[in-house]
């Protein structure tokens, strides 16, 4: 039975799906003005792991991260760099995929961008003011927080002890300091769109909510992000769709994963104690920098240090060293033959033992280091055993249940991260495009946009980003 941590409650809970046996899943996904730093890839791969997981228990999974493409942080970044937020936008979300295809996520169901949303944002807020929870002030719209009772469930922080927060505008137009903008009136400079008060922009908080009900519905099983995002984005996303939609629970279970932490303190872009995802996976082993970032409890704060990310390169090398090991032994045993032996027993009770292990510990809120423990075991058992079994079958079973554990972490034993395999692969890699963009143009030719933009859009995906000039289209990596 699978226990989850829900922050809503403060308690680990049965986790039972509102629709049997579909999971509705929506984790806050980066906004995309900046290289995503390590402890950003550490929320990419907690939640890429407890999908995993709950797609092994046989649940059918739709999972939704957003790219949030508009806010001050992208406007200021854009003016900064001379560039349009749309090409800032693609630049960074290209960067995300690649920094995806590197870390081994599963692709989402669905990647929505925040500005293709403009009329659900709309809608909703128009919603909140009909319903009395909202207000105009100068084509600017608040949410008036001592309209909603329940203000402060989901972080715990009493009404009266709540300040503006994180990324909430202090301005005079406001009824109550807490109150938190739902749209922006036009600035000079900024990008805006059409509403029923005036041209403006969508605050922060305002896409995720709508975002979850387009593609989930309302309610739906789970939210996911990091812990500094409690307060004040998921606390205003509950206020939002609550107050629109008129449901109390819009999620039944908020999942929170701990920050990545150097030298005990929190790692951010606003303190620069980080390093860029980017910068890490150019020198660690992709997986092992996966291995890295669950190998802590989700929920809890997880250490960034050299000697932290070499060990996870030392116990990649173990599982893969094991793999080797009984490859080589089931190879020896085809030539020669298979002969029963006692360790056969053993190992086979071993490759039932690590599942039922792993599955205890992963059932609990999603375990990680425990199931890990299982795997390292259950390795110990292999190196044991092995070199004494004698029959291919018991080893093939341990194979398949080793490959799978650590597949469901999110362990590519087959990736290369090495020069040679990236050599190799280049020439084709560079065909495969030069002739999408062929395909392209011609759909430009012909004004079949949306076919163009689906192209340049899916390459987007794999890392690649696509920039048109006076020559013709041009193509990189990142």
């Amino acid at each position: 039975m699978l226990k989850v941590h829900n922050t809503l409650t403060r308690q680990k809970e049965e986790f039972v799906p509102l629709d049997g046996n579909n999971v509705r899943m929506y984790v806050c996904g980066p906004t995309v003005y900046d290289y995503p730093h390590i402890g950003n890839a550490r929320s990419f791969a907690v939640f890429d792991t407890i999908r995993r997981y709950l797609e092994y228990l046989g649940y059918r999974v739709r999972y939704i991260t957003n790219f949030t493409d508009i806010d001050d942080k992208m406007i200021n970044r854009a003016n900064e760099e001379g560039t349009s937020i749309g090409e800032l936008a693609s630049k960074f979300i290209a960067e995300y995929h690649m920094i995806a295809k590197q870390l081994n996520l599963k692709p989402a169901t669905v990647n929505p961008r925040a500005t293709e949303h403009m009329d659900d944002i709309i809608e909703m807020v128009e919603m909140i003011i009909k319903n009395g929870k909202g207000y105009v002030v100068d084509g600017d719209v608040y949410f008036d927080v001592s309209e909603w009772k329940a203000y402060g469930a989901l972080s715990k922080i009493p009404l009266d002890d709540l300040s503006a927060g994180a990324r909430v505008d202090v301005s005079d137009k406001k009824q109550d300091p807490r109150d938190f903008v739902l749209w922006k009136a036009e600035k000079p400079g900024e990008p805006s769109w059409e509403s029923p008060w005036g041209k403006g922009r969508p605050g922060w908080h305002a896409e995720c909510s709508v975002m979850g009900r387009h593609y989930l519905g309302l309610p739906f099983d789970i939210h996911g992000g990091g812990q500094d995002l409690i307060f004040p984005h998921h606390e205003n996303e509950v206020a939002q769709s609550s107050a629109a939609y008129g449901i109390d629970t819009p999620v039944k279970y908020w999942l929170h994963n701990g920050f990545l932490t150097l030298d005990s303190e929190k790692m951010s872009k606003s303190e620069q104690n980080f390093s860029t995802a980017r910068e890490v996976l150019d020198n660690y082993d992709h997986q092992a920098v996966r291995l890295y970032l669950i190998s802590g409890q989700y929920g809890q704060p997880l250490d960034y240090n050299d000697g932290a990310l070499e060990q996870a390169n030392q116990s990649l090398e173990r599982i893969k060293n094991a793999v080797d090991t009984v490859k080589g032994r089931i190879s020896i045993l085809e030539r020669t033959g298979s002969r029963e032996s006692k360790a056969d027993k053993k190992l086979g009770e071993a490759s039932k033992k690590v599942r039922a292990g792993f599955e205890t510990s992963m059932n609990d809120d999603f375990n990680t280091p425990g199931a890990l423990a299982e795997i390292f075991t259950f390795i110990r058992e292999i190196n044991t055993h092995t070199k004494d079994v004698g029959g291919a079958a018991v080893l093939r079973e341990a194979l398949s249940v080793l490959s799978e554990l650590v597949g469901i972490l999110g362990i590519d034993l087959e990736a290369s991260d090495t020069a040679e395999d990236s050599g190799a692969s280049a020439e084709a890699l560079k065909g495969v495009v030069e002739f999408l963009l062929d395909l392209r143009e011609e759909a430009r030719k012909a004004k079949d946009f949306a076919k163009s933009d689906q192209i340049r859009d899916r390459l987007g995906q794999l890392g690649i980003t696509i920039a048109d000039t006076k020559d013709g289209p041009t193509w990189k990596m990142g």
